[in-house]
Formats: C-alpha cells, sequence, structure tokens
C-alpha cells in the first residue's frame, strides 16, 4: 500500500475510486481505499481527474493538506487496529471511542500522534518510536474531555 513512488500509490486511489463509480468489484486494499474515500467527499472529484492532481505537489507551506496523505494516514491506522501493531493500540483507540464516539474523529486525533512519529522517524533516520506513539494516544485518550 505505502510506496515511495508518489505515483504509485496515488494510482492505488485513482484506480480504487474508478472501480468504484463504475460499480466493478473490489479486492484486497481496495475496499478500505473507497471506504476511506468516501468519508472524504472533498477528494471526490480529485480522484475523479487523476490528469490533473496525479502530479501536483502539496508542500506543508502551501497550506493545502495532501489528500493522499491524509487518507493513507486513515488507512495506516485502520490496519494498525485491526492487526493491533503496535501493540496495545487497539484498547487506544477502544478508549479514544468511548470519549469521542465519531470513529473518524478519533482517527483524525490518532494522526497527530502517527504524524508526529512519521515526522521524527524521517528526521532521525531511526525505526518508528512505538513506546512514544502509543505515549501520545494515552495522551489524547486520558486528556481533556470532548
Amino acid at each position: 500500500m505505502f510506496s515511495s513512488e508518489r505515483g504509485t500509490l496515488r494510482d492505488v486511489f485513482y484506480r480504487a475510486w474508478a472501480k468504484h463509480s463504475r460499480g466493478e468489484a473490489l479486492e484486497g486494499v481496495e475496499t478500505l481505499v473507497v471506504q476511506i474515500a468516501r468519508q472524504h467527499p472533498e477528494y471526490h472529484s480529485l480522484l475523479d481527474d487523476p490528469d490533473n492532481s496525479r502530479e501536483r505537489d502539496y508542500l506543508p507551506d502551501s497550506g493545502d493538506p495532501n489528500p493522499f496523505l491524509h487518507m493513507a494516514m486513515h488507512i495506516a491506522i485502520e490496519e494498525q487496529i485491526t492487526t493491533d501493531q503496535p501493540r496495545g493500540i487497539r484498547e487506544h483507540y477502544r478508549r479514544l471511542l468511548a470519549r469521542h464516539p465519531d470513529p473518524h474523529t478519533v482517527q483524525h486525533r490518532m494522526m497527530d500522534c502517527l504524524g508526529e512519529t512519521v515526522w521524527q522517524t524521517t528526521r532521525g533516520g531511526q525505526a518508528p518510536d512505538e513506546a512514544g506513539y502509543l505515549a501520545c494516544l494515552e495522551r489524547l485518550s486520558v486528556g481533556p474531555g470532548r
């Protein structure tokens, strides 16, 4: 699912969305891609027009969030919860759902921790700090309420 080649990753999204739009059967990760894309109607026109968005840069200083990164982070969190990797993330998710009953909102909160972990990993050139990631999720699950 995650490729260092931007175009390859984006093609996964375009292909899954096109199959969904044509009513074709989805395979493997395509089901999850479409599930996430359906939760983001603001990205539908982008997914419908790959020729105009395939090569677009989404730079942090432009102010435009990267829709592909955003959806990929949702997918990563879904897969982490499903496999409970890192171990304990499923319990953090369950506790966050008890505080914020909308799964999509909970994943957005979790993305802050995931994003920080990924940033630290790329900046430091080391393996992801799973303990730090889980500690961040712990702070979310016991922090201020709704």
